[in-house]
């Protein structure tokens, strides 16, 4: 869905002139896995390798009894992006050898291949919060009318979009975005502001304002448009480069809403309640997300996420790729939203998003559909996150 990472303009331009000185055989159960020496491989993740704790699988709660083969799938989706990578080239070159039906062997796999580690806060402690996003489904219409009247945008082609990371390593993951008047670039506009920068940019048109508004946190979405009998996604394309802020935290911080009530859902009946505030709430998030239409090949299939594959359900998650290397696997300890049940499972770290910043954050991707949608707007759990990373081959 990549919602991506985005720093405001000013604070882009002091980080600037801050740096301006100076073949394997078949694995089967009755055959071991082939394992490389014990050293773990820290390439990709040196810059973060004060913030992972090396453990055993044994360290990891409920790992014995995760259903790994329902992995499986988006751990082979990660490797398509990454197994050209020195460290990744070893393990994934072996998983296509690995019985996708067979937990046992997987779980083998990656015990053999990989070595935990549970990931720290910079300022101490292992515990952190998980919060989830899943794909909304809109109603929409390519001509405004009737109950059609709010747009959803393609890119302007007005946005700038600068990547200084050649130049300043420091930036990589961040994008600079602005317009050009006369010889400056300047922040583009914010939410409050935009009509008159992207008027002539709509790409659809869709019959609930607040909706649209969720729809640019999750990143992605689908929309069925009843006068063609079409459902096509809207997938994430760019964005204004103003950062996200919570309109949940406003209400709070307005005493409109107590802390439990600011979920999704929670929000959502307070703009239904406050109609002649909705602009005012909506407003106090300046980030604004444009789109592109992708068609919909199959159904079961995710959206694409910042990694350039589609996510899964359920095992694909969103992280700050400063602090966790994007494409790794990573266990995930955590409870149901609103609940004391366990939730732990290996998981990917697929997808990227704005509101994600720190070591022990995670964004749980739950799906499709509004089920996923009930879910996902109720987590906002404490957890903790182990990073697997690929050993060194002997």
């Amino acid at each position: 869905m990549i919602r991506s990472r985005i720093l405001p303009l000013a604070t882009i331009l002091g980080l600037v002139a801050a740096c301006s000185t100076v073949p394997p055989e078949k694995i089967s159960v009755r055959q071991p896995v082939p394992a490389p020496s014990a050293t773990t491989q820290l390439s990709t993740s040196d810059k973060w390798s004060a913030l992972y704790k090396p453990v055993s699988f044994s360290d990891l709660p409920g790992w014995q009894q995760d259903q790994l083969t329902e992995l499986w799938p988006a751990f082979m989706a990660s490797c398509s992006a990454i197994k050209n990578k020195p460290e990744w080239k070893e393990p994934c070159s072996i998983a296509r050898d690995v019985d996708a039906k067979d937990n046992t062997v997987i779980r083998r796999f990656f015990e053999a291949f990989f070595t935990p580690h549970q990931i720290v806060n910079a300022e101490g402690g292992a515990e952190g919060v998980v919060t989830g996003y899943y794909e909304p489904l809109l109603r929409g219409s390519r001509q405004r009318g009737g109950i059609f009247q709010t747009p959803l945008y393609r890119t302007p082609p007005d946005l700038l979009t600068i990547d200084l990371s050649s130049v300043y390593p420091d930036l990589k993951n961040m994008r600079l975005r602005g317009r050009l008047v006369g010889s400056k670039v300047l922040p583009y506009a914010s939410r409050a502001d935009m009509l008159p920068s992207v008027a002539g940019n709509e790409l659809l048109w869709v019959d609930n304002a607040i909706d649209a508004f969720f729809l640019q946190i999750q990143g992605s979405g689908r929309v069925y448009m009843a006068e063609s009998n079409e459902t096509v996604r809207l997938a994430y394309a760019d964005q204004n480069g103003h950062p996200y802020k919570s309109i949940g935290r406003y209400l709070i911080d307005k005493g409109e809403l107590k802390l439990e009530q600011a979920s999704a859902q929670g929000i959502k009946e307070w703009l239904v309640n406050n109609p002649a505030r909705q602009d005012e709430l909506l407003n106090t998030n300046p980030s604004v997300v444009f789109f592109k239409e992708e068609k919909i090949v199959n159904p079961a299939i995710g959206p694409k996420g910042a990694l350039g594959v589609p996510l899964t359900g359920q095992r694909s998650i969103a992280i700050d790729p400063q602090h966790v290397p994007l494409g790794a696997p990573v266990f995930l300890s955590t409870t149901q939203p609103n609940s004391s049940s366990v939730l732990q499972r290996l998981v990917m770290a697929q997808d990227t998003g704005g509101a994600i910043r720190g070591a022990v954050r995670a964004d749980f991707f739950w799906g499709f559909g509004s089920i996923a949608g009930e879910f996902a707007g109720r987590m906002k759990q404490k957890g903790a996150l182990w990073v697997l990373l690929p050993k060194s081959p002997g």
